[in-house]
Order: structure tokens, then C-alpha cells, then sequence
């Protein structure tokens, strides 16, 4: 008998190498922008991409022994990225994975979290990553923030058994801070990037910059830091900035002061999407390459959410209103934007809130599907450093692909409802094994399960967006 010890199954694991499927006749959309290339033919070897052509120009003949695929009619994208999520505040492993399955099934491939119990984190990306989990691949960042911001009591649910402030992956730092240490410290959680996220002063903020990329870190920052400004943010080198309302800061006569005493909201002033502060603002993010990761739809979600306080409901109109002539103005300038959701895990959802993101972009921003499809695959891959892998579809990348019934272009919401495979790392996942399995609504699965699982550690709250804005 062996010694050895038996290892965890990984049922969705990345296809092998020499497992070769030839994915035909489908309209391709490659997520560079570009229109669909009707009858396509995408060669897939174990987890890669190895040839993007015509059918005509593909004969299945050279790949002796391979499975081939007909998508006579579907449209073929890249696997989508959500590039904020925050799947541990607090811990909750049963519904940190199962959003990740819908979301998956749903069409998501990759996502980006930004800072949260990286304990957790770190070993859901592992999962994800050798396929013991029906996951997207997960990147991830270790936050840093003045000191002052760890009275939040978000830093107490995210390092139970450890101090605020004072681990790796949620640092407190101030003028006395070893930034070498404190970056190498969040570099050994295995996190792709630093995140500044609040009351910390310009030059800070330049400093911790500095040093993550110094030693290979990506910089994921709030669009405002307090005291920190959005233009100075962008000066320091930030890769992406988060929350497209946080941008209206740049235009702030008075000073910032901390994260828990914004300034209030001057609707009318932003609403036109033509403010002079915030095109200056945008012109510098376009020419430093800064993505933007606008979570534009978050405030219209919060507002639909209801509750008992109208005059919150308020608040968050004003700012989705903000946020989609923001995001506009934006896009007009020429920034690029990500998709991010920034949504609380809500296990009564069939569809992963990505879709209501990229829909609000289409719909309230004035981007066309195709564009938006861009911002969900090839801005998502660059936006956490990982463009040479995975963003479009060709030859080299891996194979993340999404299997559509209908045409994204003429009409995006109907599309990406009618996901039929998704492919991830050549694993392929039907929609049908999942609706199968009773994980939507009105079966014996999502919400039973929501029900069954979020009450072993509470869901994360958005927080009042009086004061507030989400992580």
C-alpha cells in the first residue's frame, strides 16, 4: 500500500495537452474590437489555442484523432472578466464557491479581487486554478491604507485570528513604514497587486507605488485615496483606478480630509458629463495607459435594492446618474474602461451581475456591444496584468472561450443570456449541466442553497451610501 497521500479530485481541471477539439462554424468575436468573422473555425490543444482561421482554411484531416465541435449558427467570445469582486468579507467558503460556479457557468473565466481574507483567497485561486472547483481564475490583490482606516469594522471581519492593519494582507502605513518589507510582505500572499485604498497622502501613495512595481507588483488604487486625489493617484502610476463617482473629487475646492468624510455630492455639476476638472482628468488617464474600473452600475443596483430609508435610495439615483455620465464622458476621452461589479454575493441570481454591467455600459454609456466586449475581455486581461494569456481569441492564449446562441452585437442582453459552453482552460462547462443541477432560481438550488449557506457566516452588507463607498 502506498504511502502517498491521495490527492483532492479535480474534476475541472484544464484539458491535457494533445486533448485537441476543433470548435467550427461559428461566428468568432475576438474581443479586439473587431466585427465577427462568420464561420470560423478556433483549434484547441489541451489548455491553448493553436490556430484561428476560416473553415476553409482548416482541415480537421491535419489533427488526426481530434473532437470536433460544430457551432454552425453560435457566436464564439472570450470567457469574461469581472474585474471586482470581493469574495471573503467576511470568509464564507460555501458561498465564496458557489458564486463562483454561477458565475463561471455564466460565462465569467477570470476575476479580479480586490483585497479581502487572502487566507481564503489564495487557496480559492488554487482551487479554481487545478480545477477541484467549478471557479473562473482568480487574481488578487493585498490592500494597504493609512491607519486611520482600520477602524472600519470590514478590517476586523477580513483578519479574524490576526491584528487590522498588521499582516500581510491588509497593512496599515504611515511615514515610519519599511515600504520594502511591507511590499515584499504583500507580494509572499501571492497577490498580482498592492491595493491603495484610503487615508493616505499623496506622496504615500507615490511611495507605495513605487516599490510594488519595483518588485513586480501591479497597483490597483481607489480612484479617490483622502487626502490623495484622483489626478494625484494617476501621477503616481496607479495601473487601474476603482468607482468612476469617486473621480468627481478631482474637482473638490476645499481639502480631503479621510475615506468617512467625502464631501457631499454635487449632482448637477457632473450629470452633464462635460465637467472640464474631470476631462483634464481623463485626458492624463488615456495618455499614462490608467484603465478604469468603473463599477459603473453598482449605485443603480444599490438604489433597486430598496429598504426602508428613501433618502438613501436617493443618494445612490443621484450617483448612478453621476456614474453613467462619468463613465460616458470617459469612454468619449478615450479612456479605457474594465468591467467590474463590485457586488455583494447574492446566491438568488441565475446570471452573474457582470451581465448587468456590461448591458449598463451599452445601454446608459453610449459603448457598442463590440466595445463593451472589449472593456469584458481584453481590458479585464490587462487590467490584472494578464493580456499575454488570456483576452481574445488567438493563437497562443488560453482557451477561454464563451459559446453564445444569439449575436451580442444586435442584441447584447438577449446574448449573453443564451450562453450554451463555456470553455476555461479547454475544460469545457455546458450551461445545461448547470441549470441540470438545480442551480438557478425556482428549483431545488440557488435560492435553497442561499438560504442553506449564508447564514453559516453573514454576507457582506453594502455599506450606507450616505457615507460610504463600496469596497
Amino acid at each position: 500500500m502506498s504511502d502517498e497521500p491521495v490527492p483532492a479530485p479535480t474534476p475541472f481541471a484544464p484539458a491535457p495537452a494533445g486533448a485537441v477539439v476543433l470548435y467550427r462554424g461559428a461566428t468568432v468575436i475576438d474581443g479586439t474590437g473587431a466585427p465577427g468573422r462568420p464561420g470560423t473555425t478556433v483549434v484547441v490543444d489541451g489548455e491553448r489555442i493553436v490556430e484561428v482561421a476560416a473553415d476553409a482554411e482548416v482541415d480537421p484531416a491535419d489533427y488526426a484523432g481530434a473532437e470536433l465541435v460544430d457551432l454552425a449558427g453560435a457566436f464564439l467570445i472570450p470567457g469574461l472578466i469581472d474585474s471586482h469582486q470581493h469574495l471573503a468579507t467576511p470568509p464564507n467558503r460555501p458561498v465564496a464557491e458557489a458564486v463562483l460556479r454561477r458565475d463561471l457557468f455564466g460565462g465569467v473565466t477570470t476575476a479580479r479581487d480586490m483585497a479581502d481574507d487572502l487566507r481564503q483567497v489564495g487557496d480559492l485561486a488554487r482551487a479554481a486554478r487545478v480545477g477541484e472547483i467549478a471557479a473562473p481564475d482568480l487574481y488578487y490583490a493585498a490592500l494597504m491604507a493609512g491607519p486611520t482606516f482600520f477602524d472600519d469594522p470590514r478590517t476586523w471581519q477580513v483578519s479574524q485570528g490576526a491584528v487590522p492593519g498588521r499582516n500581510p494582507w491588509m497593512q496599515a502605513v504611515d511615514e515610519g513604514t519599511d515600504l520594502p518589507l511591507a511590499v515584499a510582505m504583500a507580494r509572499g500572499t501571492s497577490a498580482t497587486a498592492v491595493k491603495i485604498y484610503a487615508d493616505l497622502p499623496a506622496d504615500r501613495v507615490a511611495a507605495i507605488a513605487a516599490e510594488a512595481h519595483r518588485q513586480g507588483l501591479l497597483v490597483w488604487a481607489h480612484a479617490t485615496v483622502f487626502p490623495a486625489r484622483p489626478g494625484e493617484v494617476v501621477a503616481a502610476g496607479a495601473d487601474s483606478v476603482s468607482h468612476v463617482t469617486l473621480l468627481v473629487h478631482e474637482a473638490t475646492e476645499g481639502p480631503l480630509v479621510r475615506y468617512r468624510t467625502k464631501p457631499p455630492l454635487d449632482e448637477a455639476r457632473f450629470a452633464g458629463g462635460d465637467d472640464p476638472a474631470i476631462e483634464a482628468l481623463f485626458g492624463a488617464m488615456r495618455e499614462r495607459g490608467t484603465i478604469l474600473d468603473a463599477t459603473a452600475s453598482m449605485w443603480g443596483r444599490i438604489a433597486a435594492a430598496g429598504g426602508d430609508a428613501e433618502d438613501a435610495r436617493q443618494r445612490a439615483l443621484a450617483q448612478d446618474t453621476v456614474s453613467a455620465a462619468l463613465t460616458a464622458q470617459a469612454h468619449r476621452a478615450g479612456v479605457e474602461i474594465s468591467t467590474g461589479t463590485d457586488s455583494d454575493p447574492d446566491l438568488t441570481l441565475d446570471w452573474p451581475p457582470l451581465h448587468d454591467e456590461l448591458v449598463y455600459l451599452h445601454e446608459r454609456c453610449g459603448m457598442t456591444p463590440l466595445q463593451v466586449l472589449r472593456s469584458a475581455t481584453l481590458i479585464g486581461a490587462r487590467s490584472l496584468g494578464g493580456a499575454d494569456e488570456r483576452g481574445t481569441v488567438e493563437e497562443g492564449k488560453l482557451a477561454d472561450l464563451v459559446v453564445l446562441d444569439a449575436d451580442p452585437a444586435a442584441d447584447l442582453a438577449a446574448a449573453l443570456r443564451s450562453v450554451r459552453t463555456v470553455v476555461k482552460r479547454g475544460c469545457r462547462h455546458n450551461r445545461s449541466d448547470f441549470e441540470r443541477s438545480g442551480a438557478t432560481s425556482g428549483r431545488a438550488g440557488t435560492a435553497d442553497t442561499a438560504t442553506a449557506i449564508a447564514g453559516t457566516v453573514e454576507a457582506p452588507k453594502t455599506e450606507d451610501p450616505k457615507t460610504e463607498d463600496p469596497k
